[in-house]
Formats: C-alpha cells, structure tokens, sequence
C-alpha cells in the first residue's frame, strides 16, 4: 500500500485537468487549511482534454460560435445561449485576473493572447442569418462591440486569407469582435497545478488510475487509485469528491452508484484537424474564423480556421473534422462506451441514437472521408490553400451527454453540465464545449451548490467578492458594471482590444 493510504483530506479530485486544477486553486483561496488529494492517470496534469493541441482554446465566448445563436421560426435569433456562455467566460477572466494580481500567475502572456473572433459565412440565405444574428446581438451591451460587414474587402483586411481566391459573384459576409482571446488551456492547467504543489496540504499523486468509489457507513467515500507503474493500491477517505475526469467521468459516476447518475449516457466522439507552422502563412492570419455547421453535425463540429499560439509559436488549426470512437479519453480503452452501458441507462442510449440518426450517418461519412475531401473542406475557408502545408493531429476525445428528458426517453445534450448526489458530497462534470472556457464558473457551481453552509456561516463569501468583483452583478443587465469589469480584466490579462 502506499504511504498515503488511509489518510483522510477534506477534498479528493479526480483528474489534473483544467476543472480540477481551477476547482482546487479557488478552493485554497477561499480556505487554505483544506487538505486536498488529486489523483490523476497521467504522469502530468492537462493531458487531455485541456492539452494545447486537443482544443481549439477559443475561450468560448459566444462571440462567432453560430451554433450559440439558433435561429428561430419566424426569423428572428436567439442569443441567450450566448448571452450565458458569454458571462460565464467573464468569471474566467475575473478568476485568471485575480491569480495574476496575487502572482499565483506570473505571466498571463504564457497562457491567453488577444486573438479576434470573427463568424464567416457565404450564400444569400446564410448572409441573411448573420445580419439577423449581428443585429440581434449588437443591440445587447454584451455585444455592443460586435462589427458586420459584407464587403469583401473589409473582410480581406480582417481575415486575409479567409478572402484571396473566392469567388467574387457569391454572397459574403462576417462579423468581428477584436477583444477575443486564445486560451492555452494546457499551460494554464501546468501554472495552477505548479501553484497547488508548493502547498503542503495539497498532494497530487500522478500515475494513479482511480479504480474505486464507495460510500462508507458514515457517509464518507472510501477512493482507491492503483498505481499505473507498480500496480499498488492507495486508499484515501473523504468528505467530499469532485469529478473532473473528462470523458472518464461518467464511468467514475457509475462506480459511485449514486442514483442522480443512474439513467445517464454517454455517446463519444473523436475528431482531427489540419495544422499549419508555416510561419510564411500563420502571420497572414490573426483570428478565429467560424462558419456554419453542416447540417446534421454536433455543435463540437462547428468549423473554423483558428490561429493558435503554444509555446510562444503562432500556428492554424482547420476543423474538427468529427468522428465516432469508442474510447472516452484519448489514452483511454476501445471497450469504454460498451462498459459504460447498463440494464439502467440503454433504454436512453438507444432511443438517443433512434432520435439522432442524422448525426450518426454524418459521424460515419466522417470518419470514411478522404483526406482530399478533408482538405476541400479548408478549402471553403482559405480558397489558395495548398495540401503540402497541412497536417493532420487528432484532437481530444470528447463524451456528449445523453440524458432521459421523459420517462426513459434519452435526449442528447450538448454543453457542459455538473451532476451532484443529494447530500452534496459528489459532485462530477459532464459534456464537451464550452467546457474549459467556463472552468470558472463550473468551480463557482461547485462551491455555491456543495458548500452552501461556508458561504452562509464562514468567510467564504466575503473572500469570493474578492475575487471576483462582480459576484453579486448581472453583467446581461448591468452596462456599466460589464464594462468596468471587462476593462480591468483586459488590462491585466494583457488582452485589450486590438487596433485595426
């Protein structure tokens, strides 16, 4: 047995991503006597789905995302999806501004850059929606800052690549908001957990596959990792679990036997995207450029043209092209979607798929796809593009939620979403996109739903003000108090809006 082994932290975690790692580090903030155990598979945190070249590190804000922004019967847009994300993305920037304010973050530059986010879409029909779109989200202070155009030599100026080569006779049109960001969530994942060690009440114990999760006769769980290297068995007690395990939590969630996770899920899917370092044609493009959706596609698979800055070196991203796999994680097992059914949760996988068979036969004509069709996909995005300048990498495995919505009737969800048992002691993270933009909010989810008595009796509430200056503020309603916010954070994150 390990040297760790029956000990008894008030907080264990699972997983050394980006949910865990912000959940941990607001945690300390807000009670630094906490003793905390994070077990991780990995020999590194942010492996995953936080890994720089797993994502596409937009920082969803709702701002180009035209899956976010559904278009209604009668014509009109509803922008409340991104309106919620929207907010949702300002209590990371608060957070990530606090951190570097106390200098948990030394340099923000080494995680978040400026980046623009534009929506780009071509054909009468689809021109049409994104004016309706603009001019519905123009008009909320949110979004005031939001440009339209459908002159093609405006957009050549934004997106220069995006235009040389397009046919002239063809509608275009495409919307911009300069303060976007680019988000490597990877070494934002490495500055926190670099932080977390330097606490002694903090332990993260890497190459340790949790394999058990049980509830003992005083309420407490009884966690057992074993270690992936030589095979010994750790087993921790606690208070309270949180679940940040990526695609693997909903098999941790069903270890747990908690009946809130009974009925759910989960339905994975992979994908691939086309990478360029060419510095010669990465400093022509300064952007995130999203289109439409095929018909039929998951919104993960929205496509988009992204400059991506890792490791101080600027590079593009094309796609995610999407796939069906039957891993849950990237470095997971081929058997983990079958596992994870059950006399209990089949009913809803299957009446799911029976409701979805458009998305299964475009997953499937995906995954056959050539690469000479891949590559005419990019094609729609940078019409002079050339083969030799690409390549493929596999992004992150992804798990979308399917959950019953009546009866045994399963819905598949797309989104983010925490599950908890009912005395709040459990508490895991589901889904995909936005996922790691809203880390900060899922944490904040955390501590209001499970710790409600610390927020109410203790200090905790008075330190979240702190750290978050608009915690008590609606920023969909209050102009003001949105800009002021927005501002400061900008200043210190180093991603204030670019001229031009």
């Amino acid at each position: 047995m390990s040297s760790l082994s029956n000990v008894c932290p008030d907080i264990v975690l699972i997983g050394a991503g980006i949910m865990s790692s912000t959940l941990a580090a607001l945690l300390r903030e807000l009670d630094p006597s906490l003793s905390m155990v994070m077990f991780e598979t990995l020999s590194d945190c942010g492996q995953e789905s936080s890994y720089a070249w797993n994502n596409a590190g937009t920082g969803h804000a709702g701002n180009c995302e035209l899956n976010y922004t559904p278009q209604r019967a009668d014509g009109s847009v509803d922008i409340s999806k991104a309106l919620a994300v929207n907010t949702e993305f300002d209590l990371s920037r608060q957070l990530w501004a606090h951190w570097v304010r106390e200098g948990r973050i030394a340099d923000p530059a080494a995680f978040v850059q400026p980046c623009p986010h534009i929506s780009l879409v071509w054909g009468a029909e689809n021109v049409a929606f994104l004016k309706a779109r603009y001019e519905a989200m123009v008009a909320h202070h949110c979004f005031a800052d939001m440009e339209y155009t459908d002159d093609p030599a405006v957009i050549a100026q934004w997106a220069p690549l995006a235009m040389a080569g397009r046919d002239t006779t063809q509608p275009v049109a495409a919307t911009r908001i300069r303060e976007g960001t680019d988000v490597n969530f990877g070494a934002l994942t490495h500055a926190l957990t670099a932080s977390l060690k330097t606490d002694r009440n903090v332990s993260i114990q890497y190459n340790h596959r949790v394999t058990d999760l049980t509830r003992t006769e005083d309420g407490r769980w009884r966690v057992t990792a074993t270690d992936t290297e030589n095979g010994h068995a750790t087993t921790v007690l606690t208070r309270f679990v949180f679940i940040g395990a990526g695609g693997n939590a909903l098999p941790l969630l069903q270890k747990s036997g908690i009946p809130e996770a009974t009925h759910y899920a989960g339905f994975p899917v992979s994908g691939l995207w086309l990478r360029c370092t060419d510095p010669a044609i990465t400093r022509q493009h300064h952007a995130k450029v999203y289109g439409k959706a095929p018909v039929g596609s998951p919104p993960m698979s929205v496509p988009h043209l992204d400059t991506r800055v890792i490791d101080g070196k600027s590079c593009l991203l094309f796609g995610p092209y999407a796939g069906f796999s039957t891993k849950f994680l990237k470095s997971g097992s081929w058997t983990d979607y079958f596992r994870s059914l059950t006399l209990k949760n089949i009913i809803p996988a299957l009446t799911a798929g029976k409701d979805n068979l458009g998305l299964l036969d475009y997953l499937v004509k995906q995954v056959i796809q050539t690469n000479e069709a891949r590559f005419r996909a990019l094609l729609d995005f940078y019409p002079t593009a050339r083969p030799e300048d690409w390549s493929k990498v596999v992004a992150g495995q992804r798990v979308q939620i399917i959950r019953p919505d009546s009866g045994l009737h399963g819905k598949l969800r797309f989104g983010t979403e925490l599950v908890k048992n009912a005395d709040r002691s459990l508490v895991a993270v589901l889904g995909a996109s936005p996922g790691a933009s809203i880390a900060a909010s899922v944490a904040l989810q955390v501590v209001q739903g499970c710790f409600p008595e610390r927020l109410v009796e203790g200090d905790w509430l008075p330190r979240l003000r702190q750290v978050f200056p608009a915690y008590d503020v609606d920023l969909t309603q209050d102009a003001a108090a949105c800009a002021t916010l927005r501002r400061d954070t900008a200043q210190v994150l180093g991603i204030a809006s670019e001229a031009g």
